[in-house]
């Protein structure tokens, strides 16, 4: 993906757990990626769940060490923790990380345009409600583990519930700039609608078509499930999950800042996990 730096239990839970919502301004240096995606073929026509160790059954708000430190570590090597990246042990809660990163879900669509180049709208705090329960709806079906979508649907679109398709060969639409989805609430098809508000349907199957993949493309249960180290290294393999999501395979050389698209995804994966949010963006293997 090409870098974009911004300057700038039921799992439907009420409206009122992304409540209340200040007025922000848009943060200074929000970084996200928005560019092409190579995600691998799906290998099973069905919606795709995670399997073996890495599977989810329970989704817990307060999963993980609570707060996070927001700060940004590089990491290069294959994604164990004998190489230096963070065990899930490490990583921030749910609920820490949503709230968080609320800021930069407010203003992130002040990034983007419509097909014609006019400004979006940023979210509305329903929307931002909606991405909540999207999530925790779609964590519960795919047994994904609900800080990964969440990381991943920042990294893509900053939660931008109107973020822009695009389109390097294939189709990268919506929170998650996934494998030629169908849903989005900034259409890249006449007549070219942007909406607003952005239904919860379409916010949820956004997230569903990130997460359990497509009818052409596969989600990040898929990339889970196909990680080489999901039978004995879990925080290794969601790492290596978001580079299969970011680049379509990992390098022959096993480290996940090799080969092609964006070589500091899946650190800055393993930083939003971590609580990185707005410290600046230590990575320049993209330059």
């Amino acid at each position: 993906m090409r870098l974009n730096t911004v300057l700038v239990s039921s799992c439907l839970l009420a409206l009122a757990a992304a409540y209340p919502f200040p007025e922000f301004s848009t943060p200074k240096n929000f970084h996200m990626s928005h560019g092409s995606n190579h995600q691998p073929a799906k290998r099973d026509p069905a919606a795709e769940v995670v399997v073996g160790p890495l599977a989810v059954s329970l989704v817990k708000n307060a999963d993980g060490v609570g707060r996070g430190k927001d700060v940004y570590k590089l990491y290069l090597g294959d994604g164990s923790t004998a190489a230096g990246w963070p065990a899930m042990s490490e990583w921030v809660s749910f609920d820490y990380m949503f709230n968080a990163s609320k800021p930069v879900m407010f203003s992130s669509c002040s990034a983007f345009r419509d097909h014609y180049g006019n400004p979006v709208p940023n979210n509305s705090a329903e929307e931002i409600g909606a991405i909540y329960n999207a999530i925790q709806q779609v964590a519960q079906e795919t047994k994904v583990d609900h800080r990964f979508i969440l990381a991943v649907m920042l990294q893509e679109s900053g939660g931008c519930v109107r973020a822009p398709t695009t389109n390097w060969g294939v189709r990268n639409p919506g929170l998650m700039q996934d494998h030629d989805g169908a849903a989005t609430c900034n259409s890249d098809i006449p007549p070219y609608t942007v909406q607003n508000p952005c239904p919860q349907q379409t916010i949820t199957e956004m997230i569903r078509e990130g997460v359990a993949g497509t009818s052409s493309g596969a989600g990040l249960a898929g990339c889970l499930n196909q990680a080489p180290s999901r039978e004995t290294d879990s925080a290794q393999a969601y790492y290596q999950a978001a580079r299969i999501y970011n680049s379509g395979s990992i390098a022959p050389s096993g480290n996940l800042q090799d080969g092609i698209a964006t070589h500091c995804y899946a650190s800055d994966i393993a930083n939003r996990l971590t609580g990185w949010v707005l410290a600046p963006h230590a990575c320049n293997l993209n330059a």
